[in-house]
C-alpha cells in the first residue's frame, strides 16, 4: 500500500506531461464548451480522469503515487495559474481572448462560424438583455468565460448573470 512500484521523478513527469495535455486539449475545445458544463461535459470529463489515471502512475497503485500524482497536480496547476497573471501571452493562450459577434448591428460572420455560435443564441442572450433585435445592438462579445456580454446602441454594457449554453446542430 505504501511501496511506490514507480520512481517518484517518473510520476511527476507523468503528472506534468498528462496536465500539459489535457489544459492544451480543454483550451481547444473553445469557450464556449468550457463556458458552461452540461452533463454530458461533467460525464466526459470523469472519464477522462479514470483514462489519464493509469497514464500519470503506471503500474503504481500505492497510497504514496497517488498521493504524489495529486500533489503534482496541485504545484503544477498553482504554477500556471501564477505564471498566466505575469504573462499575458500565457493568458491569452490558456483563456484564450474575447471574440466580437454582432458589431454596429450586423452579424460578424467570421466570429460566429470560429466560435460555433448560432445566430439563435444571440437572439437569446438579445432577449436576456430585454434587446429586441441585432439591430439595437452595437456590440456582442463572446467573453473567454463563456458568456455574451452586450452593448446596446444607447446604453452601457450589460453581461449575462448566466452563460447562454447552445446546441450544436448535426
Amino acid at each position: 500500500m505504501f511501496h511506490l512500484a514507480a520512481p517518484p521523478w517518473q510520476i511527476v513527469v507523468r503528472t506534468v506531461i498528462v496536465y500539459a495535455a489535457l489544459l492544451l486539449g480543454l483550451r481547444l475545445m473553445g469557450k464556449r464548451e468550457m463556458g458552461q458544463m452540461t452533463v454530458f461535459d461533467l460525464v466526459v470529463l470523469l472519464v477522462i480522469s479514470n483514462a489519464v489515471q493509469n497514464a500519470m502512475v503506471g503500474q503504481d497503485t500505492s497510497v504514496i503515487g497517488g498521493l504524489i500524482a495529486a500533489a503534482c497536480l496541485l504545484v503544477v496547476n498553482r504554477l500556471v495559474a501564477a505564471l498566466r497573471l505575469h504573462n499575458p501571452r500565457l493568458r491569452r493562450a490558456i483563456e484564450g481572448v474575447p471574440t466580437v459577434l454582432v458589431l454596429h448591428g450586423q452579424l460578424v460572420q467570421q466570429g460566429l462560424r470560429r466560435e460555433g455560435v448560432d445566430p439563435s443564441e444571440i437572439d437569446t442572450a438579445l432577449r436576456e438583455h430585454g434587446i429586441d433585435s441585432v439591430e439595437g445592438v452595437r456590440l456582442a462579445v463572446l467573453e473567454p468565460d463563456g458568456s455574451i456580454s452586450i452593448v446596446p446602441q444607447e446604453t452601457g454594457t450589460l453581461r449575462a448573470k448566466r452563460h447562454t449554453r447552445y446546441l450544436k446542430h448535426s
